[in-house]
């Protein structure tokens, strides 16, 4: 569902219930550019700590516009056994609510731009019907002028544009030279009610007089109860315009009071847009990505299985064959796909094996508040809840591993927590170098030798034992390892 400023406000109760009844979301977002300094991948170094890629994120990529925000919400369906998807795709910019509203300003990336135009990106919609936006500091400091104004009026007090004839609560104020003028003004106009006439003349009077008449006729001519009416009519109408000028920090609010799982595709940059623009400025320091079309290919491969989902009635329903990448809607429904497909995964691992996983499962716990950062080697995530890895995992091969730790004291624990371990091994650094000394020697391998054009490569054999670490070891048991030494650490 494409949602912009002309049904933004039909769409908002239908988008509250698909938020309140999912089980997860995905989101994803389309930005005006990415960095205003370094390229990309030189803005995403590989060994970035998780502070250093903050900092670079917040200096060189918060002044452009996250103008598309894309939510997908699943919902299972225990009779279908199928999920069902509702995907929405808001179009954002920060139009000025009014001439003392913030006057927003961002950058535009020509290469962005021109890829985003490839991939047949409506810019007309972000433009001329993009939803407005307000952070709750700017929200705060307009609901604070407009209260102020209220208490003007209230008061009596204000300048003539902002009081008009249906603005004063009480009488006017008449200075004493311009009682008498004031007073034939008002025994003409009940003359003029008493009578059959239907004009009336005055005399010329001033700007400042013509107020005096509006405020003073106005209080006497309307009786309480309709005044009352008014005034309610006119509060109603503030707050109307308040909500509209909050436009779709709605929506985020929305999503952060549910408490619900929310997934994304490298989502760092996607939530620290999201935080700057619809909540509150980013702190200064941080405080205690793969392609998506090719994952979810994968995710349909074997041990993986294709999640069952159903899009609901009145909703866009996507065909991944015919890939829609860069609309936020899109990825953001794919992204969900994707998490379906790895959580059920993790189902199959248990007894008896369960098809369906849901968000709420105890399976998916470890996985919270942990955001991927691309292009970092031995940080594989940056974690919001807790502290970040002090471990560095240098990979020698496929099944082999190098493993530094911050805390040298902390090897000889490593190594009797290993003792009785099955599918890893561990050793030090100076065993693997002798492991590899004594295999060369066993070999008889010699000093390289001149031959007739070049230097002689000896012929090495597979050795056994790959490294410290973990020889002839799977990924996920270096990782496993690598939490429980995190946990004795922390201890």
């Amino acid at each position: 569902m494409e949602v912009t400023r002309k049904n933004y406000k039909d769409c908002l109760n239908t988008v509250y219930s698909a938020i309140e009844e999912a089980d997860f979301l995905a989101i994803d977002g389309e930005f005006s550019g990415i960095s205003d300094g370094p390229n990309a991948s030189a803005l995403t170094n590989g060994l970035d700590t998780p502070e250093e890629r903050y900092t670079k994120l917040k200096k060189h990529s918060m002044d452009f516009l996250l103008f598309q925000f894309g939510l997908c919400t699943f919902k299972y369906d225990q009779t279908k056994s199928k999920y069902i998807t509702k995907t929405f795709n808001f179009y954002i910019f920060p139009k000025p609510f009014n001439r003392t509203s913030p006057d927003i300003k961002f950058i535009c990336q020509s290469s962005s731009i021109d890829f985003l135009a490839s991939q047949g990106f409506d810019f007309n919609k972000v433009f001329c019907h993009g939803i407005p936006y307000l952070n709750q500091e700017e929200e705060a400091q307009l609901r604070e002028q407009t209260e102020e104004r209220r208490n003007q009026h209230a008061n009596g007090v204000g300048t003539p544009s902002y009081i008009s004839p249906s603005s004063s609560k009480g009488p006017a104020h008449i200075p004493e030279e311009h009682k008498d003028f004031i007073n034939r003004v008002v025994e003409k106009v009940e003359a003029l009610f008493a009578n059959s006439e239907k004009t009336l003349d005055l005399e010329p009077c001033t700007g400042f007089q013509r107020k005096l008449i509006y405020q003073t006729l106005n209080w006497n001519k309307v009786d309480e109860e309709e005044r009352k009416r008014r005034e309610q009519q006119k509060l109603e109408k503030e707050q109307e315009e308040l909500n509209d000028a909050v436009g779709f920090s709605r929506v985020i609010h929305a999503i952060s009071k549910s408490g619900k799982l929310v997934v994304g595709h490298n989502m760092l940059l996607d939530v620290m847009h999201t935080i700057h623009q619809f909540y509150c400025p980013l702190p200064e320091e941080l405080i205690t990505y793969t392609s998506l079309a090719e994952l979810e290919k994968q995710l349909k491969e074997s041990p993986f299985k294709p999640p069952q989902v159903e899009t609901a009635e009145g909703f866009l329903s996507y065909n991944t064959a015919q890939e829609q990448l860069h609309e936020a809607g899109y990825d953001a429904y794919i992204t969900g796909l994707c998490f379906i497909s790895m959580a059920n995964y993790l189902g199959s691992f248990l007894t008896p094996p369960k098809a369906y996983i849901s968000a709420r499962s105890k399976l998916i716990e470890p996985f919270f508040n942990k955001l991927f950062l691309m292009r970092i080697i031995d940080i594989p995530y940056l974690n919001l809840t807790g502290p970040d890895w002090n471990i560095q995992v240098s990979w020698i091969d496929d099944t082999s591993a190098f493993v530094s730790l911050s805390q040298t004291d902390q090897v000889q624990i490593a190594m009797n927590t290993s003792r009785y371990a099955e599918s890893y091994r561990i050793q030090t650094y100076a065993e693997y170098i002798q492991g590899r000394q004594q295999e060369k020697e066993k070999l008889g391998q010699t000093a390289k030798t001149w031959g007739e054009d070049s230097w002689v490569k000896p012929h090495y054999i597979s050795s056994t034992t790959c490294g410290f670490g973990y020889p002839r070891c799977t990924r996920a048991a270096v990782h496993c390892f690598v939490n429980i030494i995190n946990e004795l650490i922390s201890c």
